[in-house]
Parts: structure tokens; C-alpha cells; sequence
């Protein structure tokens, strides 16, 4: 149970308990979703974030070089995350509203709201290529795609603290 102190050491007099670190479901933060012990959610998330740069990468060969080859890679990459990265949602979704110190956490909702805004705009960018890929690129494809890139790095960095601060999803046992 934490305690919060003003100027005294925790459990002295003048502590008080924090009422969400007190409730007794806090610390259970287990993976449910889980495949011998690894969390699905963590294992299917690397591909949208690699299909995601490799978006912006096509990007930029097409802008450099105006092949068309990469214009249609860069379609093809971009649909892949958004629908990876819908499974890799699912996948959190259900991890976030079944393990309940996962739920308790506003740390873990910052980050949803973070992801959800991210398929979005993932989404986005994919529809806006099927129309027509090379024509889509340039301005608005490249944007899309940087703006794809910043949201991708915030999401991330904020779904690694919930894992390498708080020990969501992860193991107490270090067993699978």
C-alpha cells in the first residue's frame, strides 16, 4: 500500500494512503491475453510500428526518386498497420478492460486514447492513397505519414513505461 507524505517518511504519522494504489486489485497486472505467458498485445504491436515508418520511408524514396514502386509500397504499408495495428488494439483492448490494475492506472488510458487517435490517423493515410498512390504522396501522403511517424513514437513510448515502470502486462513469476 502506498503512502503519500507531506515532509514525513511513509507509514509515520501525518501519511495518508493513496485510495487507488489501496484498492486491492491494484497490483494485479498480469497479461490475460497471453500466449505461454507472452502478451499478445506486445508481440503483434512491432508490426504496425515497423509498417509505420517504413510508410514514411516509401515516402521519401518516392519523393526522391518518383518511381512508382515505392508510392505503391508506401499503399501497401500503410494499409498494413492500420489493420495491424487494429488487431494489436483489439489485443489491448481486451487486456485493458479484463486485468483490473491495468484498468485502475491513468497511465493506461492516456495510452489508449493515444493508440485510437493513431489508427486514426493510419487509417486516414491509407484511404487517402486508394484513390490513387502516387498522386496521394505528395503533399498530404508525406504529412499524413510524418504526422503517422510523431504519434507513433508518442504511443510507444508512453505503452513502454506502462510496461517497464508499472510492470503491466508482464509476469510476476518469470514464469510463462
Amino acid at each position: 500500500m502506498a503512502i503519500v507524505s507531506e515532509g514525513s517518511p511513509p507509514g509515520e504519522a501525518g501519511g495518508r494512503v493513496d485510495p487507488i494504489e489501496a484498492q486491492s486489485h491494484f497490483h494485479r497486472t498480469e497479461s490475460r491475453i497471453a500466449v505461454a505467458g507472452h502478451p499478445i498485445h506486445a508481440m503483434l504491436v512491432a508490426f504496425p510500428i515497423a509498417l509505420t515508418m517504413c510508410t514514411l520511408g516509401a515516402d521519401g524514396f518516392y519523393w526522391w526518386t518518383g518511381d512508382a514502386f515505392w508510392a505503391r509500397a508506401a499503399l501497401w504499408a500503410s494499409g498494413m498497420a492500420f489493420l495491424l495495428g487494429v488487431a494489436a488494439g483489439l489485443a489491448g483492448t481486451v487486456e485493458l478492460l479484463l486485468v483490473p490494475g491495468i484498468r485502475a492506472r491513468a497511465a493506461s488510458w492516456t495510452h489508449f486514447v493515444l493508440a485510437v487517435m493513431l489508427l486514426s490517423i493510419l487509417g486516414a493515410n491509407w484511404g487517402y492513397r486508394l484513390a490513387g498512390y502516387e498522386q496521394a504522396v505528395l503533399p498530404w501522403g508525406v504529412l499524413l505519414s510524418l504526422l503517422a511517424a510523431g504519434f507513433t513514437a508518442i504511443t510507444g513510448w508512453h505503452g513502454g513505461k506502462l510496461v517497464f515502470d508499472y510492470h503491466l502486462g508482464t509476469s510476476s513469476t518469470g514464469k510463462g
